[in-house]
């Protein structure tokens, strides 16, 4: 245990005279910490093989908070620049980043419409998941539980799992108690999931379930905080859940 600590202690004071820098703006904190940690990645300050500081290290690094922390991770992992293990830690696999798309190449009509559709959902559903962490009630609760599983079920059986991502943002919609967010994903339905719009032929069905695991990833964090009664990180967490999505969908336009 001793060895362990020292070990980890090692880590954090190694990654301190990196020097990074602690964040004061608000919104997208993710973001900036995820930045900060690619640049070190590529530019070779954190080399592959290595570990990261734990979360704790991290958010003392930053100055912010475990959910932060989290969500910069996940970006990181997105794009195939470090991996998770329990009881292992966060790992550098390699440093350049190799992102998972989940189509070869989209048509650019059905490209746009997607794009038109997340700045939509940006606009509104960061809100929407900040009103479900305050006012969802024990039914929600189990609701969106059980849809966050019916998620994990599609994507082990090696689904698309459009249904089950629409159902479960339709049911933080529900959980705000204002009907309109409802009506708002009653009138889209299905269509404002992105893969939803793909022609089979599209799918790259070889990097469908990296990304999708991804997706799911994101989800549980968007449920916890919402579970939590964390109106604040509800909404970074659906913020960079779905800017993340439109800015991987807009890589499409410049192939």
């Amino acid at each position: 245990m001793d060895g362990d600590m020292a070990g980890k202690s090692d880590i954090t004071a190694d990654f301190k005279q990196l020097k990074v820098q602690k964040l004061s703006r608000e919104g997208s904190l993710s973001l900036h910490v995820a930045d900060q940690l690619e640049a070190l990645i590529v530019n070779g300050g954190i080399g592959v093989g290595e570990k990261l500081p734990t979360e704790n290290g991290l958010c003392e690094a930053f100055g912010v908070s475990r959910t932060v922390i989290r969500e910069a991770i996940t970006h990181l992992k997105s794009l195939g620049l470090v991996e998770t293990r329990r009881g292992v830690g966060t790992t550098v696999l390699r440093s350049t980043s190799v992102e998972a798309m989940p189509a070869k190449r989209i048509s650019p009509t059905t490209v746009e419409d997607i794009l038109h559709v997340l700045e939509l959902r940006l606009n509104l559903e960061p809100a929407a998941a900040a009103l479900a962490a305050e006012r969802h009630d024990d039914e929600d609760r189990r609701i969106l539980q059980d849809k966050h599983r019916a998620f994990i079920e599609a994507r082990a059986a090696k689904s698309q799992a459009r249904e089950e991502d629409y159902e479960f943002h339709y049911a933080i919609a529900a959980a705000t108690k204002n009907p309109f967010f409802k009506v708002f994903y009653e009138q889209l339905s299905q269509s404002v999931i992105p893969r939803a719009k793909l022609m089979s032929i599209e799918i790259n069905t070889a990097a469908t379930d990296k990304y999708l695991a991804r997706v799911e990833e994101e989800h549980t964090y968007i449920l916890e905080a919402i579970l939590a009664r964390d109106p604040q990180a509800a909404r970074e967490m659906m913020y960079q859940h779905l800017h993340r999505a439109r800015t991987m969908y807009a890589k499409y336009q410049e192939a």
